[in-house]
C-alpha cells in the first residue's frame, strides 16, 4: 500500500517561470518601450532651464575642441569639409556610446520595476537604445546645419543614411542586450566596457579618417579597422553626407564582398544579445 502511494506522481501543476525577455503581446511591448524611452528623455532635462539645448551642447563642445586642435592648430587632414566629417563621426560615436554605455546598468537601475511588475524584460535595454535614437536625431540636425553652413547642399543621396543608421541601431541594440544581461551577474562589465569605448573612439577612424591613415602607408591596418561596424558606418556616412572623396565602406575594405564581415558582426552580435538576454531574463530578479 505504501509502495503504491509512493509510486503515485504528485501533480504540482504547471511549472512557474520568471518573466521572459519576449513574453507578452508584441504591440504592448513596443508601446511600453516607447513610453519608457519618452519618459526617460523628458526626465533627463526636467528642471533644466535650457532643456534639450544641453543635449546639443555635449557633442558640440567636444567637436569644438577637436575642430580647433586638429583642423586649425594641428591639421590632420586636408579632405573637403573635414570639420563636418569630424562632427558626423563624433555624433555617430556618441549615439553608440550612449546606447551601449547606458544599457550596461539599465536593468539594475530599474530593480524595483523588475521585482514588482510582470512585463517583457527586453523593453528595458530597448528603451535605452530608443532614447539614444532621440538624442541622435537632435544631434543630426546640428550636423546638417553645419553641413549647409560649410557649403554642402542637400540631395537625394542623403536618404541612404537611413538604412545605414538602421544597421548601426541593430548593432547597438545587440550589444545593449548583451551587456545589460551580463552586468546583472558580473559587475566588472561596466569598467571593461568604459575602457573599450575609449579605445573604440580611436579605433573607429573618427578622429583620423581612413584616407589619412592610408596616405601614411598604413592601408592594411586601416582595412582591418574598417571591419569594425562602427568604423564602416562612419566612413560610409561621410561618403554619403560630406563628399564623394571620402571612399565608401566597400572600397575601404577592398571590395563589396568584404562588407559581409561588418554585416556578419552586426547580425551575430544581435542574435547573441537576444539569446543571452532571453536566457538570463527569468533569473534577473533573483540575481539583483
Amino acid at each position: 500500500m505504501a509502495a503504491d502511494s509512493a509510486a503515485q506522481t504528485v501533480d504540482l501543476g504547471e511549472q512557474i517561470k520568471g518573466p521572459s525577455a519576449l513574453s507578452g503581446d508584441l504591440r504592448r511591448s513596443i508601446q511600453l518601450t516607447i513610453a519608457i524611452a519618452r519618459n526617460d528623455f523628458k526626465l533627463r532635462f526636467f528642471g533644466s532651464a535650457l532643456g534639450y539645448f544641453w543635449q546639443l551642447m555635449r557633442p558640440m563642445m567636444l567637436f569644438g575642441v577637436l575642430y580647433l586642435m586638429f583642423t586649425v592648430i594641428f591639421p590632420l587632414s586636408d579632405l573637403p569639409a573635414f570639420g563636418v566629417a569630424l562632427l558626423l563621426g563624433i555624433v555617430l560615436y556618441t549615439f553608440f556610446a550612449e546606447a551601449t554605455g547606458t544599457a550596461v546598468t539599465c536593468v539594475m537601475a530599474r530593480e524595483n520595476m523588475v521585482r514588482k511588475i510582470h512585463f517583457p524584460r527586453i523593453v528595458i535595454p530597448m528603451a535605452v537604445v530608443l532614447t539614444a535614437c532621440f538624442n541622435l536625431a537632435l544631434n543630426l540636425v546640428v550636423v546638417f546645419i553645419f553641413a549647409m553652413t560649410a557649403g554642402l547642399r542637400p540631395h537625394w543621396g542623403w536618404l541612404e543614411l537611413v538604412p545605414l543608421l538602421a544597421i548601426l541601431l541593430v548593432f547597438a541594440a545587440g550589444i545593449a542586450m548583451l551587456l545589460s544581461a551580463l552586468y546583472v551577474r558580473y559587475r566588472d562589465v561596466q569598467p571593461i566596457w568604459d575602457v573599450f569605448l575609449q579605445v573604440l573612439f580611436y579605433g573607429s577612424l573618427i578622429l583620423i579618417p581612413y584616407e589619412t591613415v592610408v596616405s601614411k602607408d598604413y592601408e592594411q591596418i586601416a582595412q582591418i579597422l574598417m571591419a569594425n561596424p562602427l568604423a564602416a558606418a562612419v566612413e560610409e556616412a561621410r561618403h554619403i553626407i560630406v563628399d564623394p572623396s571620402y571612399v565608401t565602406a566597400a572600397d575601404a575594405l577592398g571590395g563589396a564582398v568584404w562588407l559581409l564581415i561588418p554585416l556578419a558582426i552586426v547580425a551575430s552580435t544581435f542574435v547573441l544579445g537576444v539569446r543571452v538576454f532571453q536566457r538570463e531574463a527569468p533569473r534577473i530578479a533573483e540575481e539583483l
